[in-house]
């Protein structure tokens, strides 16, 4: 299946990272090359280091940024310090990270991120590792609860995890329907009939388990943020409210000069800020953009400059 990629927020990323064209510039999450493409036209003497864990992404990127200063490289973007250093880079002066599962994963069927469609029960992003069947025939009813309450905010994750448990006893789960199936009777039939897609929350919280998407985006923007140049900026777009939180109070902290506690009437650390927000609030898509690409409709857009 060709790697479809339509980038999000692209011309606002472009903005919020302020390119120099002699710069030297990260893309964590390259995707099929869609936001990498355009930053690389952008450079002159300049060149991009563009990083994706999932093979099918490494060959539609590579294969997009041919002639263009740009360079591919297989690896988590929580990696990016030993990636760049394998490539003699050791600063920045821009990064970007698009976050969460691309079009191509979720349209791609037998990656088994869909509940949409019947495919084996897989759901990696970098097609290494234990499955999404793995975790759900394996993990207890008291950690599965956890992960559905914990990543995907489902407020019946004890019964649904408990439906899992009862049903893997008489058959392990190996496909994507058998889960949503499972997930959907869980639910109480009042809920079936409002919500059109019972199983979502339930399977973003299971591939955000099975990827270890929070350690990695917690690790990777502590990573890429010491990479930073002074004035080098970081963009960041989330899509659901677990990584914007995490996005919005480490960009806050980094902004943040005092830590004294807020009883206390004047400053007494000397803390000094490390950098500056350049988004108070996030950027959303436009009208046109939420009209021609519905991946756009929860994306948030954050960027800061380290100082």
């Amino acid at each position: 299946m060709e790697f479809s990629h339509v980038p999000v927020l692209l011309n606002e990323c472009l903005e919020g990272l302020a390119i120099d064209p002699a710069g030297t510039y990260l893309d964590g999450t390259a995707g099929g090359g869609g936001h990498s493409s355009e930053i690389a036209r952008r450079l002159t003497t300049g060149r991009l280091i563009s990083l994706d864990q999932d093979p099918d992404a490494v060959a539609a990127a590579t294969e997009r940024l041919k002639g263009l200063p740009a360079t591919v490289v297989r690896t988590n973007f929580r990696y990016a310090r030993r990636a760049l250093a394998d490539l003699g880079v050791s600063a920045i002066n821009g990064a970007l990270l698009d976050l969460g599962v691309s079009s191509h994963q979720l349209d791609d069927g037998e990656r088994g991120f869909s509940y949409r469609q019947d495919a084996p029960l897989d759901m990696r992003m970098s097609q290494s590792g234990p499955t999404a069947a793995d975790l759900v025939n394996s993990e207890s009813r008291e950690e599965l609860a956890r992960i559905l309450r914990e990543y995907g905010e489902e407020p019946y994750a004890w019964a649904i995890a408990g439906r899992i448990v009862r049903q893997r006893e008489q058959k392990p789960f190996a496909t994507t329907l058998e889960l949503a199936d499972a997930i959907a009777s869980a639910l109480p039939p009042a809920v079936r009939r409002k919500d059109k897609n019972p199983s979502r929350r339930s399977f973003q919280a299971i591939r955000i388990a099975v990827n270890g998407e929070m350690d990695a985006l917690s690790e990777g923007l502590d990573e890429i943020f010491d990479l930073l140049a002074p004035g080098g900026r970081f963009a960041v777009i989330t899509f659901h409210s677990l990584e914007d939180r995490l996005v919005k109070n480490r960009f806050r902290q980094w902004a943040t000069a005092c830590t004294c506690p807020p009883e206390y009437p004047v400053c007494v650390c000397g803390g000094r800020a490390k950098a500056k927000l350049i988004t108070r609030k996030p950027i959303e898509a436009a009208p046109d953009e939420l009209e021609s690409n519905r991946r756009s409709r929860s994306a948030k857009l954050r960027v800061i400059e380290k100082l």
